[in-house]
């Protein structure tokens, strides 16, 4: 029976009951409920005249039906701010995130190069103290090449720019395919890839961010490739997240490591959106935002930018999916005048649903309990508006696939 239809049924009956007590005749037996009033016999002139008595009518209140928004404005600001907030930690030693998840942080990303062999078992204690049974994503950067981190576990897979030098978007896709499958059975549930960056370079390094974590320095193969891998990982069970929007590919300098620029916004749209737009089209579920500036569109990190992320991304793409950032903690935030809590801040105000930092693990709770504390604060100081968390939240659970009225 759904929700609420048992309480409306007895408040139907009960109305009726009343309309067919005041309706009997007088006098119809001990059973009349109520007793006659008297009333004068009305003149032919005053029949003719009265105006008849409207009838009553009876409003029966029915229950709203049951949404994860209207549940959602129930939480605390402190609840929603947890949920947005990513903590980092080494995968050879999973629980010592356990109070933040516990605390209901959204996402946990697993950093290392090897992960235990029993990494599966560990994740399933760090789900079972999440609060109300909602997990938090268990991330990684398994792109390939040398960019993997359990690849003891998953296996090695080639660069992006092998696979996209070697292999056709449908044997991409298959790959990926199989690799989310043993990613999913050692209990991670998304991966911070592909990179839809279009470049050339010789990197990685700390002047070429990118590299051959790129498919290829052809916008038309980056696309094909880039929305073939988050295909294979999507049917795979594993949540794929494209990144850097707005596009890396040609900057100089790496993020993490210093200020810097992507191309010029002109450049940009001709050369390194079209993969993401490519994705979008896909319906790839999440975006990860880029911390390079954009000239001629913002002048502040992707990553905080209005601009970029709700003008954008969100309006000019349409992107309703989890907007997630790059490292709050790189260099270019903290070179623009941001510590990670008032960048984290900055982020969900300009769209972002989700934000990720990096930490010493000695360090790792503070910079939790700073970020969520900022968050709260902004909130209540009406700097972040309250509604702009919920949608927030709202999109983070989506992508969980949680409704909080199940």
């Amino acid at each position: 029976m759904p929700h609420g239809f048992g309480a409306a049924a007895r408040w139907l009956s009960l109305a009726s009951a009343l309309v067919l007590s005041a309706c009997a005749s007088v006098g119809e037996g001990p059973g009349a409920l109520f007793a006659p009033i008297p009333t004068a016999r009305p003149s032919p002139r005053d029949t003719a005249t009265a105006t008849p008595t409207p009838p009553v009518a009876i409003v029966i209140g029915i229950e709203a039906p049951c949404t994860t928004a209207s549940i959602l404005a129930t939480w605390t600001v402190t609840r929603l701010a947890e949920q947005t907030v990513v903590i980092p930690v080494d995968e050879n030693n999973i629980l010592s995130v356990r109070s933040e998840v516990a605390a209901g942080a959204g996402g946990v990303i697993l950093f290392g190069s090897s992960a235990p062999t029993n990494l599966g078992a560990q994740l399933q204690a760090l789900d079972a103290v999440a609060p109300g049974g909602i997990k938090p994503f268990i991330m990684t950067d398994e792109e390939g090449g040398v960019v993997q981190r359990m690849a003891n576990l998953v296996g090695s897979i080639p660069s992006a720019r092998q696979m996209g030098a070697t292999m056709t978007p449908a044997q991409i896709e298959q790959l990926a395919f199989g690799l989310a499958q043993r990613m999913r059975a050692a209990g991670v549930t998304m991966d911070l890839a592909p990179v839809l960056d279009v470049d050339g370079g010789q990197g990685p390094n700390n002047v070429d961010a990118d590299g051959t974590r790129s498919f290829s320095a052809n916008t038309a193969t980056a696309s094909n490739d880039g929305v073939a891998f988050a295909t294979g990982l999507r049917n795979g069970g594993i949540v794929p997240v494209v990144k850097h929007f707005p596009g890396l590919g040609g900057t100089i300098g790496n993020t993490d490591v210093t200020a810097a620029a992507t191309q010029s916004w002109s450049a940009l749209q001709s050369v390194g959106l079209p993969p993401f737009e490519a994705a979008i089209a896909a319906h790839v579920p999440a975006v990860m935002v880029a911390n390079a500036t954009v000239p001629g569109l913002a002048n502040q990190p992707a990553s905080v930018s209005p601009t970029v992320i709700n003008g954008v991304l969100r309006g000019r793409l349409g992107f309703q999916g989890l907007v997630i950032t790059d490292s709050l903690s790189a260099v270019a935030l903290s070179a623009s005048g941001y510590t990670v809590s008032s960048a984290a801040v900055a982020a969900l105000g300009a769209g972002a649903d989700m934000v990720l930092y990096n930490a010493d693990p000695s360090t790792v709770a503070a910079v939790t309990t700073q970020t969520v504390s900022a968050i709260v604060s902004a909130v209540n100081a009406g700097t972040l508006g309250r509604a702009a968390l919920e949608t927030a939240v709202g999109r983070v659970l989506a992508a969980k696939g949680a409704d909080l009225c199940s």
